[in-house]
């Protein structure tokens, strides 16, 4: 696999707006509100920080890079540096009567890129609205609901290679953009790469995507062609706060499993199995893709509870940490119970969406 990567220039290495924290406590850094530390905490707020700190870092030293830690499961204290972004800015890189290139710093609210582009009436990715997290994880997971993902808007990821100590542009080809995937998150990708921005393609021309079914819904009756971005961002935030909790409220980290692909021959099994209940299903290349959230809830865990952990009420397809006090031992156990019980019933086995570090 070969990558046709673009050299940036960036000047001055400075360390001046590098903060760094020892023995820091990472809880409002995890929207799963784990009570962890790390050995060290560095913050930057410039792409010309990251190779100081890169070449300040004792080799053998272990590294992470977090966003807003909104798809992550810390399984306890994490024993080097944890590195975060605080890259801010949104710039228009070009614009035309068809479209509107955007740059956005990799430590920019993804939420705020979106409220940004819906007041100026562009679209791309209103459907995301209300996804936390932030741009460069953005790029990394390739975000998704509603019918749209990050990947469709993305236009280019600018990263530092650590290996070739220069700054790189990817494609959007380059990326390899997949359900919740991309290069970013191989092994060797990821150990290499730190993305700084993100390159983000909108336009001024409506286009509403209402191909998810409850959005369709919401807007029955109205006439599609005055619809603006703003109006999209809306109804995908009150659809959204009907059935995910907010993290800020009660703890979790989202979407905690993926929606798995199975075979035409075991949907047909699954199907006569479940009946009269129709699984719902989405037919894809290689087979069928069916929610998790139906499995889970075939298996009785929605609105379950055990000491300090549960499952959201209104979506199974999220482990929340109610009262702020769960252990990640807590969380793994409950979510071991729950891929196991899925696997007995349907022979199918969860694979987890959010990272465990």
């Amino acid at each position: 696999m070969s990558y046709r990567l673009r050299r940036a220039h960036v000047t001055n290495n400075s360390s001046d707006m590098i903060r760094t924290l020892d023995n820091y406590n990472l809880t409002a850094h995890n929207t799963f509100a784990m009570n962890v530390k790390c050995s060290e905490f560095m913050e930057y707020t410039k792409a010309d920080d990251i190779p100081f700190i890169i070449s300040s870092i004792r080799k053998g030293v272990e590294k992470f890079h977090i966003g807003a830690g909104s798809n992550l499961l810390f399984t306890g204290d994490f024993p080097g540096i944890i590195l975060h972004s605080a890259i801010k800015g949104i710039e228009i890189l070009s614009e035309t009567a068809e479209e509107v290139i955007v740059r956005a710093g990799a430590g920019e609210t993804m939420d705020d890129l979106i409220l940004w582009a819906c007041r100026r009436g562009l679209w791309g990715i209103e459907n995301l609205s209300g996804i936390p997290g932030e741009v460069g994880a953005s790029a990394v997971q390739n975000v998704g609901a509603y019918g749209a993902e990050a990947a469709d808007s993305i236009v280019a990821v600018h990263a530092y290679d650590e290996v070739e100590e220069e700054f790189v542009t990817f494609t959007t080809d380059e990326c390899h953009y997949a359900y919740r995937d991309s290069v970013f998150k191989q092994a060797d990708f990821k150990k290499r790469y730190i993305i700084h921005a993100v390159d983000y393609r909108f336009s001024p021309i409506p286009a509403p995507d209402l191909s998810y079914p409850a959005l369709k819904s919401h807007f029955e009756g109205f006439d599609e062609s005055i619809l603006s971005p703003s109006d999209i961002r809306k109804a995908i935030i009150e659809i959204r706060n009907s059935k995910l909790p907010d993290p800020v409220k009660v703890p979790s980290a989202g979407s905690f499993f993926k929606n798995p692909v199975i075979s035409e021959e075991l949907f047909a099994e699954i199907r006569a199995k479940e009946a009269p209940a129709e699984p719902p299903h989405y037919k894809v290349s290689d087979g069928y893709k069916i929610p998790a959230a139906w499995l889970i809830d075939r298996c009785g865990w929605k609105g379950y509870r055990d000491g300090n952990t549960g499952v959201w009420h209104l979506q199974p397809l999220v482990i929340v940490n109610p009262d702020r006090q769960a252990s990640p031992e807590e969380v793994i156990s409950l979510e071991t119970r729950i891929i196991d019980s899925v696997k007995q019933r349907f022979g199918i086995k969860l694979t987890p969406e959010v990272e465990h570090i």
